[in-house]
């Protein structure tokens, strides 16, 4: 029998077990896949935990939503997609239902995209989240261009990453932040202009000074908590600050003062706001493929695990180890 990752209790990553289980059958809307590889994104951890604000496991739970694969079978109603397409899952749905961890999968048939061409296996389980995270603020809501600066906090994350990349293919300045020194010099080759240890020097003077005082004009940040009150000195008049994450989890403060002194706009963002909406998600997917395809973006892989290393491939996402995505290559072939 295939074998999928499940949890029962939230936890550490050993609550993580692989199992064996029947091949399920897909349901009116959905697709089964013949998983290849699938991408770890903080959000699962989170929801392991129990942390995560989108969505409460319910158990025994199956988990993730990043994966490629090929189309195994077909559910009812389903049309537009054929027996043996090599495809990607753009993450859209509930993990508890349509986890993808595993040798196979069964995920509603709206959330599959093709695998954009020139992409290997491991590589295609990685860009959805990133790139699909970064566009949002980077893309639809922000206006950048040439002589536009871009701060991106805890930018060794894979949307960290992303968000490095979609900056500078429109020609912005890029300001990455990093706790660890060992990291600073992926963060310079993925494209940052500059990059900033915030355990070595304060952020915001660093900014500012990095900026002839001007402050930056986004702010893209994962961590939210106090630091937002210094992303709000960081900022130029009438910067924008979005906040798409809450890896600190102590309470995040409004900086008033700073917000009417600047005219900011500090904003919570998802990237639901991007796959819910057809329109904006099929634009989306255009204008990353067409990047992808083009060798603008290329995923930054720190490490790729076996299926029977999903617990240490957890702990180091817990531990904040990689630079880049880690992925779980569950097919052979995907190694190579």
């Amino acid at each position: 029998m295939p074998r999928v990752v499940f949890f029962d209790r939230l936890g550490p990553p050993e609550v993580l077990q692989i199992r064996e289980v029947p091949l399920a059958e897909p349901g009116p809307g959905e697709v089964r896949l013949a998983v290849e590889a699938f991408g770890l994104n903080r959000s699962e951890s989170q929801m392991r935990q129990g942390t995560y604000p989108m969505i409460d496991a319910t158990f025994p739970s199956r988990v993730g939503k990043e994966a490629v694969g090929r189309v195994t079978a077909i559910g009812p109603g389903v049309t537009g997609v054929e027996l043996g397409a090599r495809v990607t899952t753009v993450p859209c749905f509930d993990m508890n239902r349509h986890g993808v961890y595993g040798e196979f999968a069964v995920v509603p048939a709206v959330a599959l995209a093709p695998v954009p061409r020139g992409l290997g296996t491991v590589q295609a389980a990685a860009i959805w989240q990133q790139y699909l995270t970064a566009y949002g603020p980077l893309v639809e809501y922000a206006e950048l261009g040439p002589g536009r600066t871009v701060l991106v906090t805890a930018a060794t994350a894979s949307v960290g990453h992303a968000c490095i990349q979609v900056a500078k293919a429109q020609g912005a300045t890029v300001i990455a932040t990093t706790r660890s020194v060992g990291k600073a010099e992926g963060l310079r080759r993925t494209g940052a202009d500059h990059v900033i240890v915030t355990g070595a020097e304060a952020l915001a003077p660093r900014v500012l000074a990095l900026t002839g005082g001007r402050g930056v004009d986004v702010a893209v940040d994962s961590i939210s908590g106090p630091i937002v009150a210094d992303l709000a000195e960081c900022a130029a008049y009438r910067g924008r600050i979005f906040l798409y994450g809450r890896l600190d989890e102590r309470a995040t403060p409004f900086p008033l003062i700073s917000c009417m002194k600047k005219a900011l706009s500090i904003s919570g963002y998802t990237l639901w706001e991007i796959v819910l909406e057809p329109q904006r998600r099929a634009r989306a997917q255009r204008w990353i493929v067409e990047r992808l395809e083009q060798g603008v973006f290329a995923p930054v892989i720190d490490r790729v695990f076996t299926l029977e290393q999903i617990v240490e491939a957890h702990a180091a996402m817990d531990g904040n180890l990689a630079n880049g995505k880690l992925v779980v290559a569950v097919a052979p072939e995907a190694l190579g």
